[in-house]
């Protein structure tokens, strides 16, 4: 059976798998903790012989980063990754490295329709949309065109926060304070959470810090009152206004599709705490905004699906 290696990498884990064609072997489907290990090659190696070898014809990895010339390096994590690195632990002839939101685009129409979670709308046609949340922030559109899909990758985790009011102001500048550039990636991922939450404590006169999994914790047993729930309401506030101006800026009638694992955490809050209203505050274009449908990806292995499923088309081109 012919198989190819595919891998998603993030700031904090490494999922793996074979694939044969577009459809991972579920049984292959392993999780490593990145800082164990010194490096990729490591981890596939680790993989392959935990395997008991496999005779691998691709590879194919999602990176937590920019790609350029094929080299990966990533945002969260230092280490740089090349073609090389893939072809040496496991053996491929053919080798892809793309940044982890290009493979998310690349899994859509092959994620069970179970594992979307819908927020609001229903998608039409056109360009779509995958927004990730998780150890970082990045997005990427989707367009088919006569001559195959194509994922465009992007750093925008790292533009600025947008500011409408004097809470937004005042919590650039928080951040600016700590970090001397106020980027959406900071407020909105693992870290950004606990940052907003000790934000939201300094200005109710209490300061205070939290860990994400402390803040989830406490939304859970708060109620809807507490510095948790205010934090949770806030982070809600700024998803919606930053996916709002990514749907202006792209255009994704096709759908908006957020993943990773801090946006599956708040998908069942998404609506109660004012998703949609700040995702259409929009001015003007508030009624234009309806357009635009927004889901859940609830499928931890995208990003693998989505790996195989780039070799794939490769290979039939």
């Amino acid at each position: 059976m012919t198989l190819s290696l595919v891998a998603d990498i993030g700031g904090t884990n490494t999922r793996l798998a074979l694939a044969k064609d577009r459809t991972l072997q579920q049984g292959t489907i392993q999780r490593f903790r990145n800082a164990d290990f010194s490096g990729l090659e490591s981890i596939l190696r680790a993989y392959l012989d935990g395997l008991g070898g496999a005779d691998c014809h691709g590879a194919c990895v999602a990176v937590a980063g920019p790609v350029a010339n094929g080299v990966a390096t990533m945002t969260n994590l230092d280490w740089k990754i090349d073609g090389s690195v893939l072809a040496r632990a496991t053996g491929a002839a053919t080798v892809a490295i793309l940044n982890d939101l290009q493979a998310q685009g690349h899994a859509l129409g092959h994620i069970d329709a179970a594992n979307l979670a819908p927020v609001m709308g229903v998608p039409g046609d056109g360009t779509k949309l995958v927004i990730g949340v998780g150890t970082g922030f990045n997005a990427a559109p989707v367009h088919e065109t006569p001559w195959g899909r194509i994922v465009a990758a992007s750093e925008c985790g790292h533009v600025n926060l947008p500011v409408r009011s004097a809470e937004d102001l005042a919590l650039a500048q928080f951040v600016a304070a700590a970090h001397g550039f106020p980027g959406v990636e900071d407020v909105l991922s693992g870290r950004g959470l606990e940052r907003l939450f000790a934000f939201v404590a300094g200005q109710a006169g209490v300061p205070a810090e939290r860990s994400a999994a402390q803040i989830m914790d406490s939304l859970a047993t708060e109620n809807g009152t507490g510095l948790a729930s205010d934090t949770a309401r806030l982070f809600v506030r700024l998803l919606g206004a930053v996916a709002g101006n990514l749907a202006l800026t792209h255009l994704p009638f096709g759908g908006i599709y957020l993943c990773g694992g801090v946006v599956r955490a708040f998908a069942p809050r998404l609506a109660a705490m004012g998703f949609e209203t700040a995702f259409r505050d929009k001015g003007r274009f508030g009624s234009f905004m309806q357009q635009f449908s927004v889901c859940v990806i609830e499928d931890d292995y995208a990003a693998l699906t989505g790996c195989a499923v780039y070799l794939d088309r490769g290979a039939q081109e």
